[in-house]
């Protein structure tokens, strides 16, 4: 992805369904990862795509890498594709509400 209009774009689209802040994703990632007694290490709490979401938000654009760039498309890609309008989870449907949270994508946040 060379062309800067389409990275404006990524970055665009990614910003707007990644609607968490960096401490408010990082902060899900220790509480979802945490067991009964046990917290994982806050640099390894989460899945990998979480954490790489996480290392993004606290990027510049032009500190971005290919491989940056990859998993913002995806999670683009997978936040719009799970977010119909028609279709929005609500608090009740908190798995699907907390994977789209693992993303960075709080889908009952304004």
């Amino acid at each position: 992805m060379s062309d800067a209009l389409e990275m404006d774009a990524l970055w665009n689209d990614f910003h707007r369904v990644v609607n968490m802040t960096s401490a408010e994703l990082a902060a899900w990632l220790r509480v979802s990862d945490a067991g009964e007694t046990t917290e994982p290490l806050p640099d390894r709490a989460g899945s990998e795509t979480g954490q790489h979401v996480l290392a993004i938000l606290q990027k510049r654009r032009t500190d971005l890498t290919e491989d940056d760039l990859r998993v913002m498309e995806e999670v683009v890609d997978t936040v719009t594709a799970q977010t119909d309008p028609e279709n929005e989870p609500v608090a009740e449907d908190a798995p699907r509400r907390h994977r789209l949270m693992n993303l960075g994508h709080d889908p009952l946040k304004p």
